[in-house]
C-alpha cells in the first residue's frame, strides 16, 4: 500500500514548502521516503550514520567503537523500519568505519543506499589530501574495497579545497559517475558560494551536479537557515543533517545544574564540534522538555522531528552506540509536531542573525525567509 504525503501535510505550512519546492515524498508502510534534491533518488527520512563504526581512534572512539557483529544488528534494524541510506566516510577512523560497514551489509548490497565521502586527509604525502583529481580517483577506488560494491550511491566532497579548480573536482566527479562507480555527487560543510559556484560549473559544461548538501542543522545550530536552505529550496538541493542532536547535547541527559554524562562525546570532543553557550543550550533544552512531556516522547525524539519537518531536508542522519538507542531514535519518524509546538521550539532556538542576513530580515517582503522567524 503506498501513501501520497501531499495528501496528508497541506494543513502543515512547512510541507508546503518542501512542496512548492519539488522535493517530493512518498511514504510506504510508516517510513517517509523523500526525493533528493534534483534527482530520480529517493531516500528515507531517517538515514543511518555509521561513524561509530570502528572506534579507530580516540576522536571516534568517543563516538563508538561498534564492532562488526553489532553493526549486523544495527543494519538489520534499519533494514526492518525502512531506512534504506547508510551514510560514513572514509575519514572515520581512516577507513575502518567503512570496513565495518561494508561487512556490515554483505549480501544486503541491493536493498541500500551507501554516501560516503572524501577530501579531508587521508595520508602523510602532499596528494593525501583535497579534492584534486588524483586524491578522489585514489580515494574512491579505496572506498569502494573497503565497502566491498562496485559503486557508491552518492559521493560526498566532506568539505571545500579552495586549492583545487572547481573545475577539476566536478570534471573527476563526472568521470566517476560516468565509469558507473558513482551514482549521484553532493557536498558537505559548503557555504553559499561554494555551492553556487559549483553549480554553475556543471551547469556550464553539462556535468553531473549536486544533488545534496550534507550539513550541520539542529535545534541549537540553526545558521543553515540563513544562506544555505533558501539556496536548496531555488537551486533544488536537498539536506542531509549530520549531528541532528547538536553534537549530543540534546540526548535529555544534560540539563542546567546537571553534570555531563559519564557517557558523551563531548568529553573528549567538545572542542573540536559546535560551540553552544551553555544558558542558550538549558532554555532550548526545557522548551524540549515541555514539548516532550506534551507529546509523550523522548528529547532526542522531539529534536528529531523538529528537524523532519523543515523545508529541504531529505533525510536526518541518526546514529546509535547500540540497538537500544536506535530504536528510539527510529521512532522519530513515525508522528508529527503540531504547528504549536514547532513555533514553540522555534522561540526557544532562535538567536541573532549575523550580517547580512539581519538587514535582510527587515525587507522580508523582499527576501522572505523559508521559515517564520521567531525573536
Amino acid at each position: 500500500m503506498v501513501f501520497r504525503v501531499d495528501q496528508v501535510v497541506l494543513t502543515h505550512p512547512y510541507f508546503l514548502w518542501i512542496c512548492a519546492a519539488r522535493f517530493h515524498t512518498r511514504i510506504y508502510w510508516g517510513m517517509e521516503y523523500r526525493q533528493l534534491g534534483y534527482s530520480g533518488l529517493k531516500v528515507s527520512a531517517l538515514s543511518f550514520g555509521a561513524a561509530t563504526f570502528g572506534g579507530g581512534n580516540e576522536f571516534f572512539k568517543a563516538w563508538g567503537d561498534t564492532d562488526v557483529a553489532e553493526a549486523k544488528r544495527l543494519v538489520d534494524l534499519c533494514l526492518d523500519a525502512g531506512v534504506n541510506l547508510f551514510d560514513v566516510a572514509n575519514v572515520y577512523s581512516t577507513g575502518l568505519a567503512e570496513e565495518v560497514l561494508g561487512k556490515a551489509i554483505e549480501g544486503k548490497r541491493e536493498k541500500l543506499l551507501i554516501s560516503t565521502k572524501a577530501t579531508f586527509k587521508m595520508g602523510d604525502g602532499p596528494n593525501d589530501v583535497g579534492s584534486s583529481r588524483y586524491h578522489l580517483l585514489q580515494q574512491c577506488d579505496a572506498s569502494l574495497k573497503r565497502l566491498g560494491t562496485d559503486y557508491i550511491d552518492i559521493y560526498h566532497m566532506h568539505g571545500f579545497d579552495a586549492t583545487t579548480p572547481v573545475e577539476e573536482t566536478l570534471d573527476a566527479l563526472n568521470t566517476l559517475v560516468h565509469q558507473g562507480k558513482v551514482r549521484y555527487i553532493a557536498c558537505s560543510n559548503f557555504s553559499g558560494w561554494h555551492l553556487m559556484k559549483s553549480l554553475s560549473v556543471s551547469e556550464r559544461y553539462g556535468w553531473a551536479r549536486y544533488v545534496a548538501h550534507q550539513v550541520y542543522y539542529s535545534l541549537v545550530g540553526r545558521e543553515y537557515e540563513w544562506e544555505l536552505m533558501p539556496l536548496g529550496l531555488d537551486q533544488k538541493v536537498s539536506a542531509l543533517v549530520w549531528s541532528p542532536l547538536g553534537w549530543g547535547r540534546l540526548t535529555g541527559k544534560i540539563r542546567r545544574g546537571h553534570p555531563l554524562p559519564e557517557t558523551s562525546r563531548l568529553h573528549k570532543t567538545s572542542e573540536q564540534g559546535p560551540q553552544v553557550e551553555d544558558e542558550y543550550l538549558y532554555k532550548v533544552v526545557d522548551a524540549l522538555d515541555a514539548v516532550a512531556k506534551e507529546t509523550g516522547k523522548t528529547v532526542p525524539q522531539v529534536a528529531l522531528n523538529w528537524l523532519l519537518q523543515r523545508p529541504t531536508i531529505a533525510s536526518v542522519i541518526i546514529g546509535a552506540r547500540n540497538e537500544e538507542q536506535l530504536k528510539q531514535n527510529l521512532v522519530a519518524a513515525e508522528w508529527n509536531l503540531t504547528a504549536e509546538q514547532v513555533a514553540t521550539l522555534d522561540k526557544a532556538s532562535a538567536v541573532q542573525s549575523v550580517y547580512p542576513y539581519w538587514h535582510q530580515e527587515q525587507f522580508a517582503d523582499r527576501n522572505p525567509s523559508p521559515v517564520p522567524q521567531v525573536k
